[in-house]
C-alpha cells in the first residue's frame, strides 16, 4: 500500500463520515438540505472509491473502507449523538479493527 492509497483511504473515509453525520443529523431535523448534502457527499466518496479500487484492489479498498468507518462511525454517534453500543456489538466492532490489521499486515514476497 502506498501513500496515495492512505491519502485517498483518508479522503474517502472522511467524505462517508460526514454522509452519514449530515444523514443523523436530517433525522433529527427533517431539513432536506441536510439530505441533500448527505447524498452529494455519498456521491463524491463513491467517486473516490473507484480511484481506491483502481489502486488497491476491490476487495482491500471496499474492505478497509467499510471496516475504518464501522470505528470511526461508531465514534461519531457516541461523542455526538450519545448513542450507546451493546457488549455484543461492541464486540463485533472489535473483530472488524482485528480483521482490518490482519488485512494491512505486510505479506512476505509472493513466490
Amino acid at each position: 500500500m502506498n501513500a496515495a492509497f492512505l491519502l485517498w483511504l483518508c479522503g474517502a473515509m472522511a467524505t462517508f463520515l460526514a454522509a452519514a453525520t449530515a444523514s443523523r443529523a436530517y433525522i433529527a431535523s427533517s431539513n432536506i438540505l441536510l439530505l441533500l448534502l448527505s447524498l452529494l457527499l455519498y456521491c463524491v466518496g463513491n467517486l473516490m472509491m473507484v480511484k481506491l479500487m483502481r489502486e488497491g484492489g476491490l476487495g482491500l479498498a471496499i474492505s478497509v473502507s467499510a471496516i475504518a468507518q464501522l470505528l470511526l462511525i461508531n465514534v461519531i454517534a457516541f461523542a455526538v449523538f450519545g448513542e450507546k453500543l451493546t457488549p455484543q456489538q461492541l464486540a463485533g466492532v472489535g473483530l472488524g479493527v482485528a480483521a482490518m490489521v490482519l488485512m494491512l499486515v505486510p505479506m512476505g514476497a509472493k513466490g
